[in-house]
């Protein structure tokens, strides 16, 4: 199983050296498992323009902050009992692939005190992640969250490229790879 994902995930890095980006198909062929919930989009959708309030509460921030690298938009909550089981495996894949190119960001929203959000993150024992709110729901509201967890993949002119609705494991090699796939597209331009 591991020499067939090692070949796809070959296959799909020589593919994409090939064109400008990696196309939906490709990636869509990298799904396995949790990843099948994955739907990448025929067109990149313009992402929310509101603001959101930043970890510690200092200042605002908006999505565009982020543009010029891949970004993995979680949006939870703390009483979400599926959002506890998924956000280490965020944070795993922000430790291996998080810096210039590519980065987790969190954002809970509703109603999530700044305290109950570090209670959250020190219970599961997860550091490396933004505590960022969107208290009012807005930039929830619009990008059409219904439900939590939801995980929205960024590219890096800053556009929704595909959404996952549920929990995922997205420290699973099927993610990694999907991930790869991404970073090592070539420059566009």
């Amino acid at each position: 199983m591991r020499k067939q994902l090692l070949a796809l995930v070959y296959t799909a890095l020589a593919l994409c050296a090939n064109i400008a980006s990696a196309d939906t198909a490709t990636l869509e062929g990298l799904r396995e498992g949790d990843m099948k919930k994955l739907v990448f989009h025929a067109e990149p959708k313009p992402v929310s323009q509101g603001e959101f309030t930043l970890a510690d509460g200092a200042g605002t921030g908006t999505l565009a902050d982020y543009q010029g690298k891949y970004v993995l938009l979680n949006f939870w909550a703390t009483w979400c009992a599926p959002c506890r089981k998924e956000m280490p495996m965020l944070s795993a894949l922000q430790d291996e692939f998080g810096g210039e190119n590519f980065e987790v960001v969190t954002i809970a929203t509703g109603r999530n005190s700044p305290i109950g959000i570090q209670k959250f993150f020190d219970e599961i024992d997860v550091s490396n992640l933004p505590r960022h709110q969107d208290p009012r729901q807005a930039v929830a509201r619009d990008m059409a969250v219904l439900g939590l967890p939801i995980t929205v993949l960024m590219d890096p002119e800053g556009n929704e490229i595909a959404r996952l609705q549920g929990d995922a494991d997205w420290n699973s090699d099927s993610a990694k790879a999907i991930i790869t796939a991404l970073l090592d597209e070539p420059p566009q331009g």
